[in-house]
């Protein structure tokens, strides 16, 4: 046991931190919450990770995303992540793509063979697909909600996605994925506050974005640690 894991195994135990350590997981979207779910996972010792997204680091990013700082704008995130991940564990065997994962091409990526599923997709189409594969293929998963125009930690939950309220990215997956056919339990991480109409504007002439929300720093950090403990607790069987 590397000395730099000993703390966690104190916790885990050695033979869970060990087997951390063959367990491989997909985090897909690594902006303000997806990049702290990787991040923890690597930290606690999880030994195999494959990281997606699509964009580049911009100055709106700088208030909450891991990734940002003035020095990586311009850079792929999965560039500045796979960096920072690989510093954390010289050891890790780490995948970091940038692409945008479209529906398509869902059934190949999770062909791979995964334990765990992380969903941080922000846009619906691609995140919907996602999720139904990883139910109709038992891939177990968990996804976040909306983060955005939210100001109350305490008020973050774990929940079925048909138990949510006052999220309205929950309401769209569930719309869809019923729609589609998809049944079965989804676990999510969401928050039961109210979004802040005055934070949420709409945009035009942007790809896959009708608007822009309001945010603060610490609350996708949180939806992404809240996003790894259960990871970490299946996988562990905490």
């Amino acid at each position: 046991m590397e000395e730099w894991m000993q703390r966690t195994s104190l916790l885990l135990s050695e033979e869970m931190t060990i087997r951390l350590q063959s367990c491989r997981v997909l985090v897909v979207g690594v902006g303000g919450v997806g990049a702290y779910a990787a991040e923890m996972l690597v930290r606690v010792g999880v030994g195999r990770m494959t990281i997606i997204d699509s964009d580049s680091v911009a100055l709106s990013n700088i208030n909450r995303q891991l990734v940002a700082l003035h020095s990586t704008v311009g850079l792929d995130k999965v560039d500045v992540l796979a960096k920072r991940l690989n510093d954390i564990n010289p050891h890790l065997e780490l995948s970091a793509r940038k692409c945008y994962l479209d529906v398509e091409g869902v059934d190949v990526l999770l062909q791979e063979g995964y334990d765990f599923v992380i969903d941080a997709i922000d846009t619906v189409a691609p995140k919907v697909a996602l999720l139904a594969a990883c139910m109709r293929q038992g891939i177990p998963v968990v996804s976040s909600m909306g983060a955005g125009a939210r100001i109350d930690p305490s008020q973050i939950r774990y929940a079925d996605i048909a138990d949510t309220f006052h999220c309205g990215l929950a309401r769209a997956v569930r719309t869809r994925l019923r729609k589609m056919g998809v049944k079965g339990k989804l676990p999510v991480v969401f928050s039961t506050e109210v979004p802040r109409a005055e934070a949420v504007q709409e945009v035009t002439g942007e790809r896959n974005k009708r608007t822009t929300v309001g945010t603060v720093s610490y609350m996708p950090a949180i939806f992404g640690c809240y996003l790894a403990a259960y990871v970490i607790r299946i996988l562990t069987q905490q």
